[in-house]
């Protein structure tokens, strides 16, 4: 039986990626976000799934024509018509948007088939049709022509590197306006767990910075004083 992951999700839907990524670099990680990738529009729900992935290599003329869209076994369709649902497809587009990593027919279909976004290091075309999907979609930016022309689909659910960051299949994404990061799926519950509190005590730190207070002792948290008052916060905000 599978393990029920939708807690670890619904927590890292209520942190930032900035907070994520603050957590990681505890714990020695420092390369986690995705570079250069941003999304379409104003991300109104953080974007959380697990990694399925596909990954480009150069295209080479001769394996590459248009005609091989009619394989019913082209890795980019059947990247698209696998996906599990509440997964998030990441495409390795070897950080080249000069050609299109997908357009609004596939992702609509990764849409319609219950996907929780789409991430790429290259370009979608068709980008103005995507933005207005409800479907949180991330890449580095607009591109017109087909990927045959630049991409060739070569492996799908397989280690790729997306944005200069590792992605293995299982790993958690995690999408906002800041970006997306990538949390290794052995860590994914303990990460959850440490940003909900760390959210928590930043939420009590912006109250405090509201009302004047100043950030030495506070952010970060050094001050004995301050500690106890942030404990009888949570108590009388019943936020423990």
């Amino acid at each position: 039986m599978e393990k029920d992951n939708s807690p670890i999700i619904e927590q890292l839907k209520k942190v930032s990626t900035a907070t994520v990524a603050t957590c990681l670099f505890k714990k020695g990680l420092k390369n986690q976000f995705i570079q250069n990738v941003r999304p379409l529009k104003k991300v109104t729900t953080t974007m959380v799934g697990q990694a399925y992935t596909l990954r480009y290599i150069p295209a080479r003329e001769d394996l590459n024509p248009i005609e091989v869209f009619r394989n019913p076994k082209h890795l980019q369709r059947m990247a698209v018509e696998e996906c599990p649902k509440g997964h998030v497809l990441v495409i390795d587009s070897r950080k080249d948007s000069r050609a299109a990593s997908a357009g609004s027919i596939l992702v609509t279909r990764l849409m319609k088939r219950g996907a929780s976004g789409i991430v790429t290091d290259g370009g979608f075309r068709d980008s103005a049709e995507i933005a207005e999907l409800d479907f949180p979609s991330f890449h580095q930016s607009p591109s017109a022509p087909t990927n045959l022309t630049l991409h060739q689909a070569i492996a799908i659910n397989e280690p790729i590197g997306c944005g200069d960051v590792a992605v293995f299949p299982g790993d958690y994404i995690i999408g906002d306006d800041d970006g997306v990061m990538v949390v290794p799926s052995h860590l994914a519950e303990e990460v959850a767990k440490e940003c909900i509190q760390m959210t928590l005590y930043e939420e009590f730190v912006m109250e405090k910075v509201n009302g004047g207070t100043a950030i030495i002792g506070l952010y970060p948290l050094t001050n004995e004083d301050i500690k106890i008052e942030f404990e009888q916060w949570k108590k009388k905000n019943r936020r423990e």
